[in-house]
């Protein structure tokens, strides 16, 4: 029986998969996020190092019975230099070459369509898409939270703060989300949250981007000022789709297959939002709910790169897991 390793890292963990052909999961586990930008590329090592040793040791068999594997990283062929090396790292642990390594887009992608031609919109720490068409792959968006990521959770959260910021000086006027940014960050003057989020935090993108939850819950309170954040989030995000619509060269009356992945669209408000913004472009759009999730979707890429893709009986039995 073959079995197939699915890694699919993110902004805020790296979450790993072992899947048979039979489309059974073997075993799967979670590390902190492989994200290397800020501490360095030796970070993927240690969390890969971590993972597969305890999916080696949930499924009791050794790396080398693993017949294929997949290594979705985040900022995989963003800096064209550190590819060499990111590529070589599995290969240190696995002790084989049976792998493949491309952007975490990519499990994304895989899981929430089954590895069919459509588009994946991703909403977690960061934002982007990819799709597919006959073959051909393009990306759009996922630039870092600095310049680009329009939609995602951070994007969220840095303008749920200027909110708060602004309410805080009666430049707008207070809401539900003033005193639910105060109760998340534990501040009991408002000056305070400069301290929280710079000094305690760091600044580090995980911990910023998990305030998006505060303007999600400042919006169900009736906040219009989130409301609108969030409104604005999905026009970034439906945007993004219909660029890449456009690149992948779907023709004018072909309905598009769209699923998304992401935390962001864990909240029913961000989903809602977001078929609403992809209904009202001109282009046909089928919004589908994600068959899997994005480590799935890496063991089922996996598969389908060792050029054994699980069968629809497989695909059903693992469904229904």
């Amino acid at each position: 029986m073959s079995l197939f390793l699915g890694v699919d890292g993110g902004g805020s963990k790296t979450a790993f998969v072992l899947l048979n052909d039979s489309g059974h999961l073997v075993a799967e586990t979670q590390t902190p996020s492989c994200y290397y930008f800020s501490e360095g590329i030796e970070l993927v090592g240690r969390i890969l190092t971590q993972g597969i040793g305890t999916i080696a040791a949930q499924a009791g068999i050794e790396t080398k019975d693993i017949d294929q594997a997949f290594f979705g990283l985040p900022g995989y062929g963003e800096v064209s230099s550190d590819i060499e090396r990111l590529n070589a790292a599995p290969r240190a642990v696995l002790g084989h070459g049976r792998y493949t390594c491309d952007n975490d887009m990519v499990c994304g992608w895989a899981g929430s369509l089954g590895a069919v031609d459509g588009i994946n919109v991703i909403s977690g720490t960061g934002s982007m898409t990819y799709g597919e068409r006959a073959g051909h792959g393009h990306r759009v968006g996922g630039w870092s939270e600095l310049f680009g990521d329009e939609g995602s959770a951070y994007w969220i959260a840095i303008r749920g703060l200027n909110a708060f910021t602004r309410m805080s000086d009666g430049r707008l006027p207070r809401g539900p989300l003033y005193d639910v940014v105060k109760a998340r960050a534990d501040v009991n003057s408002d000056l305070d949250l400069i301290d929280v989020v710079v000094n305690q935090w760091k600044g580090q993108r995980g911990a910023i981007a998990d305030l998006s939850k505060t303007v999600v819950e400042a919006a169900a309170q009736g906040d219009l000022i989130a409301a609108q954040i969030l409104t604005d989030a999905c026009a970034e995000l439906a945007r993004i789709v219909d660029t890449t619509r456009t690149e992948l060269g779907f023709g004018d009356d072909d309905v598009v297959p769209v699923s998304y992945s992401g935390g962001m669209f864990t909240a029913a408000a961000v989903r809602s939002g977001f078929e609403e913004a992809l209904s009202a472009l001109p282009p046909k759009y089928a919004l589908r709910t994600p068959l899997f999730g994005p480590a799935v979707g890496a063991a089922l890429y996996a598969a389908k790169k060792a050029g054994t893709p699980l069968s629809e009986a497989a695909l059903a039995r693992l469904r229904f897991h």
